[in-house]
Order: C-alpha cells, then structure tokens, then sequence
C-alpha cells in the first residue's frame, strides 16, 4: 500500500478545538466546552477570560454529534437529546439497533464566530412528535489566569466580580477583574495594575433569561416541530476598552476580517484543485480498501468469491440485502463479491416455516450473527429472514453477474436459489390478495417493517400516524419486477424458454398493475405505499427513486417523479431525504424519517442514467461527492443528517450510530461514476457500451482494466471545452467491443425507441 492510501491521520491536541483570530483564542474540550481543564477557556491577550462554559438541560449534558471547524474564526456543533419529558421508549433491538435520540430528538445547534470577542448563535429545534418544557442553563465562569498558570500554580492574585444587571442591549453577566503587583528587581521598580473584564450580553433570546446559582438560565418550551433562538456576545474589556465582536446574527459563517485586511499573498492551483476530481478518485480507492477490509471468510462462500460485513462498528455480520446491494453496485470494481454473496446467501436460504425466524421455504436471509446473544438463541438474529428485499434482490444480483461476466459456469449454480425465492415472493408474500408485495413479521422478536426502510417508525401516514402492516411498499415492487425482467433474460440464454416468457409476462403485469394503484398525480410522484388497510401512503420520500432505477414506473411519469425528488423538501443540498422536510414526522436524525443515505444514491443515479437524465445524474453525484469531500477520508458514512445546505448548516451532521464505513455506502461511488459514465456491459455479446457525460467538476478520468466477460479494457474519458464528453480505449485485451451507445431507455436520445425495440428482440417472447 502507497503512503498516500496508508489511513495515517495526525492532529495535533487531539483533545482540544481552536477557534481563533488574531490575539483571540477559543480552546474547547473535543465537546465543544469549556470546563475548566488546562490550556482550555477564552483566551484574550494571553488572559483565560472565561473558564467554564457549558450549556446543559436540567443540569444535564446534550451528545456531541458532529463539531467542526468552518473556517479557523468561525466553528458549528451539532448535539442532540431526547426532549426532556419525552416518551423515549425502548432501545431498537432489530437491524438498526437504534437509539430513542435518533427518533425522537432536541437538537442544539450552536454557531460561532471569533473576531476580537465571540458571538455565538444558540437554536434549538424540537424534531420529535411531543411536545417538551425544560430549563436550558448556561454554566459559565471567569479566572482571569495568565495562559501560563493554567498549567501550574496560580501567581497574581486579583479580585473578580460578578454582576448581573441590564447592559447595552439587553441582560448581561459581567465579569471585572483588578490585580496589582509591586516588583523591586534589579532596579526595575514600581507597581503594575491590570483592568479586565468580559462582558456576557444576551442580545436575543426568545424567552427571558435570570441569573441563579452560577448559571444563565431559560425557561424553554418548545411543541413538535418547535424552534428557540438566542444570540450571545463574549465581549473583552481591556482596561474599559471593549474589544467587539461579529455582531449580525446568523452570519456566522461570513463573519472575519474586511477583505482590506487580508494580507496579499501567492495564490497556487493544479489543473485537479478547482474541481472534485481528487475526492472522486480518493473515494473509489478508499471504498475498494474499506470493502476489503470487511471481508468475511468464514461466510461459506464457494471459493471463487468473497462476502463482506454490512458495516463498521455494529454491523460486522452477514446482512442478505446489504451484501446484495454492496456487490451489484461494485461490479465496475470487481465481480468477485456478488459470487461469493450468491453462494453464501444460497446456502441458508429458507427450508422450513419458523415463525420465531420468520423463515419460511425459499426466503432468502436478512442477517446472520455471531454474538453470544445470537448464538444463545436470546433473540433470532443468528439466522433471520424478516426481510422481503433480500428474495427480490436475489435475481436482481444473478442477473448483473451475468451481465459482467457472461459465464455461464458462475452463474448457473445461482439459478435455482433465485427462482426458490421469486416463488416465495409469489406465494407467501401477497398477504390480502391485491396482487402486490407486502411484509409482516411473524415474529415476536421479529423486524415490524421488512422492506427497504426497515426502522419501527420508518413508515408513517401523511398525518404522522403509523401505517399498519401487511404493507406493500412501492420500491418492493420494482425490486419484484426488475428480478422477475432480469432473471427471464437469464433464463432465456440457458434455454429455459417456457420459464423465461412466464417471469417475462409476469413482470409487465405487475407493471401495468403498479402504474394504476401507485401513481397520486397531484404529488406527482408514486405513494409510498398501501397500508393492511388498503389505504395509500401518501408520504413523499425517497421511495419513489427505486421505481424509477428499476424501471417499473411508466415511462410518462418518470420526468414528474424525478422532479418531486428534487423539490427542496426532499433534496437537503446534500442528497435526497428518505422522508420530506414538511413532514410532520421529519427528523433529520431519525434512521428513514429524514436523513440521508449514500447507498440510495447510487442506485438513483443508475436510474437517472438509464432514462436519459445526465444533468439530474449529475447533480445528484456532485451533492454526494462534496458531502464526501467533508467527511474523514472521503468516506460516505452509513447515514447523514437531512439538514438543509443552508448558511446555517454550511455541513451536515451524522446519525448518532452512523457506521463508517459501511458496505453499501462505499460501493455506492461505484454507482455514481458508472452512471456519470454511461457504462452498461453485456459480457454475453461481449459488449461494453459507453455514453460519458462528464460534468466540470470530473473533466478526465481512466479506468484501468475494466473487467468484461473475459475481457479487460483501459478506457480514458474526457471532457472538452464545448462541454461534451469524449473517451478513447486506451488498451484491450479479449473479445469485447466498446461502443457509445445512449441507453436504450433514454427519454432524451432520438433513436432511444429503435434501439430498445432492438435489445428487446433478444428477450422471451419475441
């Protein structure tokens, strides 16, 4: 491994946050407070002004999420709570292993600037479904120390006061420190004096604060939903003289010195530092090393591949879906993981009817643990299927490694185990006999939702109230039509003909029959589902781009679909919220009810591409890539916050159990580039087609090797001055022809309808 692919990242005073400008320093604990420890407090002219700051709720300590330097004057923390009051209810034991502060959340976002003083922006948003009342306090204290006695022994001694009375604009807590020391050394005689202070001033708060004990405090009450605002203004006082600080509220990330003041200097670029290109290239190396490094030997694959843990640090076990989506979705880097995830899921697919385990014959498996609870048999998790996506998805993965390798030997023993699956969707998972998908669970330690959003409370109504199960969402049942699309084609190569045009038919009924009970025209997007009630989910969420990646949604719908996938409830700046802003359910911390998930992006943008969509494509890879810009290593997490990509939230902040990295986030890149590249193989016509549109911010790129069937291929992509894209195959080694063609599904290329006729010609039926 190269020094520069080495995980080796050094910082020093790992412990301590600086937020500075000139002669003022902010040195906080790694939580964003002061709390009285060494080198640690306000720091004005070498003077410790404050020495204890900490905001707390009844006394108690809100979690630290995500704290982060803006720039070096100006700093955000993100920390959450349940709201005091607050149902929190029992721990998630299932999958997700949530926490009740994801799901039901007090958030405080405190926003600071430095320049002379400190001005610090205080809000605080209710992001859950109760109302809450509470005390937030203040603890703050002065010393005065000399830099140097923070470490040692206090020297000067003074007198310092505490008032708290009116001030210019508002309450304030002002601190006044006087000290004298005489000195007769060497003839240097005399007695010096020293005047300092700071002054605390409220100049905002949205409920009055009081002064008790020690601490500021105020009297919060906030409904669902709810917001409070406060703006405080650390002001030094050097013998009287106020040293002011930025004073406009919420301009805290503009906030620093006037342009005049900025020193003129050099100014120093490569051709790759005004674009992304450097994160997209350290995101795809990083994913391969992290999907490596999350091998799982003892999967009981066949040998000829490999599997790999969901995630890191909660999820180092065999999960159906997550290795399915993580080994597709990789298929650009290598096809060796979805062999090695098709054997290993074969191998404990359903044989017989366990409700406890919600197995039943042919259901594919949702997870298997190793832990001692698991192999005790304290819960059902050492072998569970309460999952319908894995058996969907099953085919879906059988189908993409013969698209790449066209091997007929790697493919065939996957044949049967997805057909045993597809026969289990058909047979046991149609619970009221609409002729669509549905899950529930027959377990009583089972998963409640068993689709794609599989939380407690990932599924709600438009009112916020829970959906009840049996539930058929909509992405279920795109995942159900492009597995029976797929594997018919499969079928048809191996000989199988009667069977192929049976899954062929059946998968443009379902169709057909998606389009008309899915579709809500005045939202223009599909529902998220139909409830055991039979009412539709009339939720907007991310949902919907799975049917347009999967190609279930008519083709008239997709243009609106896509466009409700981008209107700013849903799209964050960042990528798209499993659940709208608007909802009265929205938490941005919450694991399916607003925050966001890389993983779905990557399969949005291969749904983007395949109907045409390149600036959509483009858009959506470039809020991922600059997300990940901002995150350790240019690692997608598990899950992020949904927060706007405002300039009150310059970054997101993380769900508090994110795991990083993450299988399915890391192959998600894979995705993404694919998609911007317009990369479709077909390994049985040994076929590469090509139709690159590369945005500005990616303007060359090379793949090295490009595996084909048994063919490799060294491809460079270009973009040129008029803004189109061009490629050049720069080596080639095997049968493979490489060939710009849009996809056939395009609703944008002109012989889009020539060309899918004439792939359709090869599939059953025709």
């Amino acid at each position: 491994m190269g020094a520069n692919r080495t995980l080796v990242r050094i910082r020093p005073r790992p412990n301590t946050g600086f937020v500075s400008q000139g002669r003022t320093v902010l040195a906080t604990g790694s939580d964003g407070f002061v709390d009285g420890g060494a080198d640690h407090g306000l720091f004005v002219h070498q003077t410790r002004m404050i020495s204890r700051y900490r905001w707390r709720f009844n006394g108690g300590a809100p979690e630290p999420v995500v704290l982060s330097n803006v720039l070096q004057h100006t700093w955000m923390g993100y920390y959450i709570l349940v709201p005091p009051g607050a149902e929190a209810g029992a721990p998630d034991e299932g999958s997700g292993q949530m926490r009740p502060v994801s799901e039901q959340t007090l958030e405080l976002r405190l926003s600071r600037s430095v320049g002379g003083g400190v001005h610090e922006d205080v809000d605080l948003t209710n992001f859950s479904t109760e109302p809450t009342a509470f005390t937030l306090e203040l603890d703050v204290d002065a010393d005065f120390a000399d830099q140097i006695e923070t470490r040692g022994p206090r020297r000067q001694t003074g007198e310092l006061s505490r008032q708290w009375g009116e001030g210019p604009g508002g309450a304030e807590l002002l601190f006044d420190y006087r000290a004298e020391h005489t000195c007769d050394r060497q003839g240097d005689r005399g007695t010096a004096r020293l005047h300092r202070g700071l002054a605390l001033r409220i100049r905002r708060a949205d409920s009055p604060p009081r002064w008790e004990n020690g601490r500021i405090r105020f009297d919060v009450r906030l409904p669902p939903g709810g917001r409070w605002h406060a703006c405080l203004l650390l002001v030094p006082l050097l013998e009287g003289e106020a040293i002011e600080p930025p004073a406009a509220c919420r301009e805290f990330v503009r906030a620093g010195p006037p342009p005049g003041e900025r020193p003129a200097a050099t100014a120093f670029s490569t051709p790759d530092s005004t674009t992304l290109a450097p994160v997209v290239i350290n995101a795809l190396n990083q994913a391969c090393e992290d999907l490596a490094a999350m091998r799982l030997d003892d999967a009981g694959s066949d040998g000829r591949g490999w599997t790999v843990a969901a995630g890191l640090p909660m999820y180092v076990a065999l999960y159906g879906r997550d290795t399915l989506t993580a080994a597709w979705q990789s298929g650009l880097a290598q096809t060796a993981m979805m062999d090695g995830t098709l054997a290993a899921l074969a191998s404990r697919q359903g044989t017989r009817r366990d409700d406890w385990r919600d197995e039943q014959p042919g259901r594919m498996l949702h997870e298997a643990h190793t832990g001692p609870l698991q192999m005790l048999n304290f819960n059902p998790r050492r072998r569970y299927y309460g999952s319908i996506t894995t058996s969907a998805f099953y085919a879906v993965v059988v189908a993409e490694l013969w698209h790449w390798t066209g091997d007929r030997e790697r493919v065939q023993p996957f044949i049967e185990p997805a057909l045993k699956a597809l026969r289990w969707l058909d047979d046991c998972s149609d619970l009221n006999g609409d002729g669509f998908y549905d899950y529930q669970t027959r377990s009583q330690q089972g998963v409640i939702h068993q689709a794609w959003k599989d939380s407690p409370g990932a599924i709600v109504h438009a009112d916020g109230s829970p959906a009840p199960t049996p539930i058929a969402t909509c992405e279920e049942q795109g995942f159900a039509y492009v597995a029976k699309l797929h594997l018919s084609e499969v079928l048809w190569w191996f000989g199988r003909r009667d069977e192929a045009r049976l899954l062929y038919h059946e998968a443009g009924e379902l169709r057909k029959r998606f389009n008309d009970a899915f579709w809500q025209a005045e939202d223009g997007t599909f529902v998220m589902g139909i409830d055991g009630q039979g009412r539709p989910i009339r939720s907007a969420g991310s949902n919907p781009g799975h049917c347009i990646a999967t190609g279930i949604a008519d083709k008239a719908l997709v243009p609106p679909a896509v466009e409700r996938l981008f209107r700013d409830d849903l799209f964050s700046g960042w990528g798209i919220r499993t659940l709208s802003a608007d909802h009265p359910s929205y938490n941005p911390y919450s694991y399916h009810r607003g925050s966001v998930w890389p993983v779905e992006h990557g399969t949005f943008a291969i749904g983007f591409y395949r109907w045409g969509l390149h600036e959509d494509v483009e858009r959506l890879c470039r809020a991922q890539f600059e997300a990940a810009a901002m995150f350790d290593l240019q690692r997608l997490p598990e899950v992020f916050s949904g927060h706007a990509r405002d300039g009150d939230h310059p970054f997101p902040a993380l769900y508090p159990q994110a795991n990083s990295p993450q299988a399915w986030s890391a192959s998600a890149v894979y995705c993404m580039l694919q998609a911007m590249l317009g990369l479709y193989p077909y390994a049985p016509l040994h076929l590469l087609l090509v139709d690159p549109h590369l945005p500005p911010w990616l303007p060359d790129i090379t793949l090295t090797d490009i595996a084909v069937g048994r063919a490799t291929a060294t491809v460079r992509f270009q973009r040129k001055a008029n803004g189109a894209s061009t490629y050049e195959v720069l080596r080639k080694r095997g049968p493979l022809h490489v060939v710009r063609q849009p996809s056939p599904w395009s609703l944008t290329a002109g012989f889009a309808e020539r060309a899918r006729d004439a792939l359709a010609s090869l599939l059953p039926g025709k």
